[in-house]
């Protein structure tokens, strides 16, 4: 597999497709957005292909796109990936995108002898740059074991769920879902902390040894709200989105999560407030100020 396929240079899909260029595949990067094509040729990679141009030319094609919608037009169109890829091509997303997606191109692909693998990832812009990213994939053993060599070059941590094409965005559905409360508890204690006149730093240096210490609170703290700079890694509306995915599949399941249902409220809240496009961290920010506003 030296020809791969990237479509999707957003903030996660262009550190990655650099990567395995740094690995020595030869990368054919796809992208609505021209300058991303553009600084990909700059590092090496082959650009201008048109996606069924792509389909042809490469063994393995990746995809890191922001919604079901745009997954379901890449893969399903009638000039998109499984149309035009060939018998033997395998196909990942690592988008995070409702599971039931995963069924309907996984349907689809049989049709047509190509092989899918459904594999979001978690780590954040920086895992993806730095190749520490966590793969969670679902989908056949055998297609996991031919892919296995080149995400090895993208992330530290690779799992296969099982077999279920669905398995590994359940997974990372769940992931997201607790993403979602140590974010909003993060920020309810913070403004605790500080209307309670201690010092955050201070505070952060205690906690980070006790048992409150989490990623969520180191990433939250120390990459944004300490510095008050809310420019996304991840923003609030793509949190918001995957909680809704979660909240489908519990309803699936006939579950009542009270507490997820409320969460969701907060974050949907936050948004129409107008935090939609800033770090989900921000939510640090909307209590500061909702609090100010009832005073």
């Amino acid at each position: 597999m030296k020809k791969i396929g990237f479509i999707g240079l957003g903030n996660m899909g262009f550190p990655m497709a650099k990567n395995l260029l740094e690995a020595g595949f030869t990368v054919y990067g796809v992208d609505l957005n021209k300058q991303a094509e553009q600084r990909l040729a700059g590092l090496g990679g082959k650009t201008g292909a048109s996606i069924s141009e792509v389909a042809r030319i490469c063994d393995l094609i990746f995809t890191s796109l922001p919604s079901s919608e745009a997954v379901e037009e890449i893969y399903l169109g009638d000039e998109g990936l499984i149309e035009e890829s060939a018998p033997g091509m395998l196909l990942v997303d690592t988008s995070t995108v409702a599971p039931e997606v995963n069924v309907k191109i996984e349907e689809a692909c049989r049709g047509k002898a190509v092989s899918f693998l459904a594999s979001p990832v978690s780590g954040g812009v920086i895992g993806a740059v730095n190749k520490t990213l966590t793969f969670m994939i679902g989908g056949q053993k055998d297609d996991y074991e031919r892919v296995l060599p080149v995400v090895e070059r993208l992330g530290e941590n690779i799992f296969h769920v099982n077999e279920d094409i669905d398995s590994g965005t359940k997974a990372k559905l769940i992931n997201n879902l607790f993403i979602g409360f140590y974010t909003a508890g993060v920020a309810e204690a913070l403004n605790l902390a500080k209307d309670s006149g201690i010092d955050l730093a201070n505070l952060y240096d205690i906690l980070h040894v006790s048992y409150a210490s989490s990623r969520i609170y180191d990433r939250n703290y120390k990459g944004f709200i300490q510095d008050n700079n809310y420019e996304p890694g991840f923003t609030l509306k793509l949190l918001r989105k995957d909680l809704g995915f979660a909240m489908d599949l519990a309803d699936k399941h006939h579950l009542d999560l009270p507490i997820s249902k409320h969460l969701l409220s907060m974050y949907e809240e936050a948004i129409k407030d107008g935090y939609g496009d800033k770090d989900m961290s921000v939510i640090y920010q909307k209590i500061r100020e909702q609090t100010k506003s009832t005073l």
